[in-house]
């Protein structure tokens, strides 16, 4: 199916999380604000930050005790040793490093730099914000939080922007999924002219995530929540897991 039209805005009145925010009830007062309300086909899209916010996922650096490992790749990185601590910390496995530079594959199975450990936009002088424990599981809180409010079962996506392998620049990417496919299989389905495609797999909740991130901006915008409405993704028990290509795969690593 395709929609008529793809309704991607971001809520407004969102304020600054702090640990222990309940994110359905702010998402919610700010519907009402607007005059809107949820509708069973929508799909919110949280900001990672906000997430890891209200989880309480914010580390003082103060707190952190790097480990030699740690300061060894310190210098040739040339970054705070503790924050390579928080990385290790994070990981399962150092995968590139030089000056400026140091990816890791996290926890999460995700390759990505620094293991997602930002500092921009979180409040405190000298803290550190890391990703949530589980994505999957923290959209999945949010959803049934909604649902038991409001009766409405919409899908919930988490994002965060991320570098990608060949490409400049970060894109919005899913690390955290409920309520939709991930990953659309359209392998056996008839192209154009007949013709059953053979490897096709669109990674729905990824393209999700990169429109809500055009309208949720990287900066001040101060809009980490956005309402998406008339996507043409499946509704499914996914996970962002699904998303994550399996190490014996990766011709790269």
């Amino acid at each position: 199916m395709r929609p008529v039209a793809l309704h991607i805005s971001p809520l407004s009145h969102i304020g600054l999380i702090v640990p222990g925010a309940d994110l359905a009830q702010i998402v919610l007062a700010s519907l009402k604000r607007s005059g809107d309300e949820l509708l069973s086909n929508d799909i919110l899209v949280f900001a990672q930050k906000v997430v890891s916010k209200a989880e309480g996922r914010v580390v003082q650096l103060a707190t952190v005790t790097p480990s030699n490992r740690a300061i060894e790749l310190s210098q040739l990185t040339a970054k705070d040793p503790r924050i390579v601590e928080l990385i290790l910390n994070e990981s399962k496995e150092v995968v590139r490093h030089r000056e400026g530079v140091l990816i890791v594959e996290h926890r999460l199975g995700l390759v990505l730099a620094n293991a997602g450990i930002d500092r921009s936009n979180v409040d405190g002088v000298d803290c550190a914000l890391l990703l949530p424990v589980d994505p999957d599981a923290s959209a999945s809180r949010i959803r049934n939080d909604l649902k038991r409010e409001t009766g409405i079962d919409v899908a919930v996506v988490i994002i965060d922007s991320i570098g990608r392998a060949w490409r400049l620049g970060t894109a919005g990417t899913a690390i955290g999924v409920s309520g939709i496919l991930a990953l659309s299989d359209l392998r056996g389905r008839p192209d154009l002219f007949g013709r059953p495609l053979e490897t096709t797999e669109v990674a729905s909740a990824d393209e999700l995530a990169a429109a809500a991130s055009l309208v949720m901006g990287q900066a001040d915008e101060g809009t980490p929540v956005v309402l998406v409405r008339g996507a043409p993704i499946a509704r499914a028990e996914g996970s962002a897991r699904d998303l994550v290509r399996p190490k014996r795969m990766d011709l790269f690593r």
